[in-house]
């Protein structure tokens, strides 16, 4: 008679099997693991963590309890406790009166000094789709710490909360959930300060453009002191570059490279992305899915690189893994297991399989019965226990100062002026930003002026000089929009970078407004040229300076209207379309297709009229042109008549014809245009900061009955 009980279904996390790597993603990578680095220890193919353990333990020995490290004097400078109330010499004194020491140092290392990350009794809920302020938990009531040298696996099935762990302890949590409980460095609840933690993401978020050498140049220039020599701060990108093994072959000197330019493997990717956020030497490293995407192969020379550092820097590193192999797993020093939501282990991994064979003493059981098991046991057993004990060491121990960092960031001016150049190169480089849009420029351009070549100055002439002038004004600027995919690339680099606080959306607007006003002037001057002289316009100099002035602004004016919408909608496709139909609204109502006056005067006229560039733009064109031309009347023979003139002058066609307001001049039109540049590239800079305030007051609101705790990561870029 068949059994009523379910066969056994528990969640197993086998070691993955090494896929076959081919030859250009393997190009450059390091050699296989050897014995030596492993210990001599994983020889064993025994499985993780359900398979059977047998004789001594292949996995990294239990570790020590919590002892404070001692502060070496040479790298900080130290001062009696007692003046540390008045905040004298390098102590300051935090709210709770702890003695805080500031570090004033060079190398930014913490070889004999490490930073202890607890968290106890941590709840994260999310809003529940049902109403009413119901919240769904996704963490619930976790414990666990993280010690100076070791590397920390947080591992469990997809779903089961890692990444969440993972932000609440970074202090990434969205606006649309909530935690409560204690996180604590060094038993203390407290933040630390831009250099003292780095967060790398699971996607590798680089500028494919640059080289590995370049891009962690560049970042060393934007994170490492003010105080730092250059010559300092190009040492510390190469040790970083040869520490994580990046400096082997020509790999530092090869490009990234993306969709058009085949570059560096996936697993070399991964370690400049650590590369870039382990300059500064943090005291905590958090990884998101560090192996995500790569082999085994590549998957261990990350790992274990990290590994290494953590140990030699005093580094407490943190990561989330999905399916570790065998040999990567080795190198964990602590394992945190959890499924849905709750701790099933945390402790040394060696134990991790003999508890979970003892928690479901070979019963037959479905696997949410398996999983309450577990936890149950866990709750129960000596590693809770542990855990616990070694919380409340941590809380109740001296456990070492408060480390704060002085003098981190760089300057305003020098971040402004790093950024302008890397921004340039990438523009240069990367084809697809201004190259091609000045190509199809070149031939629009051609093809206008050649259809309307040389229209000369009769009365059928006035139409043309307009539709000419507003197809320059209106659809080579709408082509601005085609820069868009490359521009949202750079959202996202600069996303991540202010995220973990490398610089200011300050710093980042001045950048790219400067770094792109070279090709835009270019693209204004050869085109705009090509279509003036060819058409037939105003010949004179001046002329063609104010067409080409009005035509740069325009452009620059559309930039910063699609880094408004990049800002609002993120996915390139939809910013396209949504950046194109605005720019029709305001192409409509800009006194072309519409003269002015025939414009319904409620929305159209007030305020859309006016909101639009393309007036000014139109306008500016208009009377650089007309201004101090005649041209023959319509019908001029039958028209004439006893003190009739035969000719109409530039400004009654202004004035009668299109409708222009002749109240000021056209400098007014361009410096309103100019003003709009200034207005879209501060908005860009509103809503970015808006943004940033407004989750945290929005979070606040719906979960106003959950205590907040506090988070460890404090990335106080600078504006």
């Amino acid at each position: 008679m068949a059994s009523d009980q379910q066969p056994l279904a528990v969640p197993r996390w086998k070691p993955s099997p090494p896929r076959r790597q081919s030859r250009p993603d393997a190009a450059g990578d390091d050699e296989g693991p050897s014995d030596s680095d492993l210990g001599g220890s994983l020889r064993s193919t025994d499985g993780f963590p359900f398979g059977s353990l047998s004789g001594s333990s292949t996995f990294p020995p239990p570790p020590p309890p919590f002892v404070p490290r001692q502060q070496s004097s040479s790298s900080l400078e130290i001062i009696s406790v007692e003046n540390a109330q008045n905040g004298a010499g390098g102590f300051v004194a935090n709210g709770n009166g702890a003695a805080v020491v500031v570090r004033r140092e060079t190398s930014l290392r913490r070889v004999d000094q490490g930073v202890v990350l607890s968290w106890e009794d941590l709840w994260v809920s999310a809003a529940g789709g049902g109403g009413g302020g119901t919240k769904k938990p996704i963490l619930r009531g976790l414990n666990g710490y993280a010690r100076p040298g070791e590397v920390l696996a947080i591992m469990g099935p997809s779903g089961c909360g890692k990444s969440t762990l993972l932000d609440a302890l970074a202090g990434r949590l969205g606006s649309n959930v909530s935690q409560k409980g204690e996180i604590l460095i060094n038993g203390r609840r407290q933040k630390l300060s831009f250099g003292t933690s780095a967060y790398v993401t699971q996607d590798d978020v680089l500028m494919t453009t640059l080289t590995v050498r370049e891009a962690v140049h560049y970042s060393a220039s934007l994170q490492l002191p003010a105080h730092m020599p250059a010559a300092a701060k190009r040492e510390r990108a190469e040790e970083t570059l040869r520490e994580m093994g990046l400096l082997e072959g020509n790999v530092a000197d090869t490009r990234i490279g993306g969709w058009a330019h085949k570059g560096i493997s996936g697993g070399q990717k991964r370690r400049v992305s650590i590369c870039m956020e382990i300059l500064t030497r943090p005291a905590l490293l958090f990884l998101d899915e560090p192996t995500s995407g790569l082999d085994s192969a590549a998957s261990y020379h990350v790992v274990s690189r990290i590994a290494r550092l953590a140990r030699r820097e005093g580094m407490a590193v943190v990561a989330a893994v999905h399916q570790p192999s065998t040999e990567v797993f080795g190198l964990f020093s602590g394992l945190c297991l959890l499924a849905y939501g709750n701790t099933v282990f945390f402790g040394p991994a060696a134990d991790a399989n003999q508890d979970i064979e003892e928690g479901l003493g070979g019963k037959k059981t479905t696997t949410a019965q398996a999983i309450d098991a577990l936890v149950t046991l866990y709750r129960s057993s000596g590693h809770m226990e542990k855990v616990t004990r070694q919380i409340a060491d941590i809380r109740n121990g001296t456990g070492g100062p408060v480390v704060k960092m002085e003098g981190q960031h760089p300057s305003f001016l020098t971040q402004s002026l790093v950024l302008t150049k890397r921004s340039f190169v990438n523009m240069y480089r990367d084809l697809g930003y201004y190259w091609l849009r000045f190509g199809i420029y070149l031939a629009l351009c051609l093809c206008a002026g050649t259809i309307f070549y040389d229209i000369g100055h009769t009365y059928g002439s006035i139409q043309a000089r307009g539709s000419i002038l507003m197809f320059v004004g209106a659809f080579l600027t709408f082509m601005a929009i085609g820069g868009f995919p490359s521009f949202v690339e750079d959202m996202k680099i600069f996303g991540r970078e202010r995220l973990n606080g490398h610089y200011g959306v300050s710093s980042f607007v001045i950048a790219n407004t400067v770094s792109a006003t070279p090709y835009l002037l270019l693209i204004s001057v050869v085109p705009g040229a090509l279509a003036y002289y060819l058409v037939g316009l105003q010949r004179s100099f001046d002329h063609f300076a104010y067409f080409a002035l009005v035509l740069f602004m325009t452009m620059m004016l559309v930039e910063g209207l699609m880094m408004i919408v990049a800002s609002a909608v993120p996915d390139f496709l939809m910013g396209i379309i949504t950046g194109a139909g605005i720019q029709g609204v305001m192409m409509l109502n800009g006194g072309f297709f519409r003269l002015p006056r025939d414009l319904p005067r409620p929305v159209w006229r007030y305020p859309m009229y006016y909101v639009a560039f393309h007036k000014y733009a139109n306008q500016g064109f208009y009377k650089n042109e007309f201004m101090g031309l005649t041209f023959p009347r319509a019908n001029a023979a039958a028209q004439a008549g006893p003190g009739a003139s035969a000719t109409v002058t530039g400004g009654e066609i202004l004035r009668d014809y299109w409708q222009v307001e002749m109240g000021y001049s056209k400098w007014v039109d361009l410096a309103v245009l100019f003003g709009m540049v200034i207005i879209y590239r501060v908005l860009f800079l509103v809503i970015v900061k808006l943004t940033e305030k407004v989750k945290p007051m929005v979070k606040g609101f719906r979960f106003r009955s959950t205590q907040q705790s506090v988070h460890v990561a404090e990335h106080d870029a600078s504006p």
